[in-house]
């Protein structure tokens, strides 16, 4: 499965995204889908995932209640709306994708990767 991930853009302190994660080639929901993050100087790190029916629904602490992963079959997408952003949120996100549920939340449990879309945070 190829993916793209886009919506990414500058937001104020406060703001909201929407971020996209599209899927060409297969159904994205035959597939776990995760949102990763990356900022300048740091390591990639998990940010929330959803299963492939979209029933369950994880995220890492640091967006809890601010972040909302969701799938739209029909348009065979994932999104993630990012709420009450705040400048350590600004990074560049990635969506990957898993036939398995990950044991874990590393990325070395997801195999297929889109380029990623950039979030910029303004105070």
């Amino acid at each position: 499965v190829q993916l793209q991930a886009s919506g990414g853009g500058l937001v104020q302190s406060g703001g909201s995204l929407r971020l996209s994660c599209a899927a060409s080639g297969r159904t994205l929901s035959d597939y776990v889908t995760g949102w990763f993050r990356q900022a300048p100087g740091k390591e990639r790190e998990y940010v929330a995932a959803t299963s492939r029916i979209g029933g369950r629904t994880y995220y890492a602490d640091s967006v809890k209640g601010r972040f909302t992963v969701s799938r739209d079959n029909a348009k065979n997408i994932v999104t993630l709306q990012m709420n009450n952003l705040k400048s350590e949120d600004a990074a560049v996100y990635y969506c990957a994708a898993s036939q398995h549920w990950p044991t874990g939340r590393g990325t070395e449990g997801y195999e297929f990767w889109g380029l990623g879309t950039l979030v910029t945070v303004s105070s």
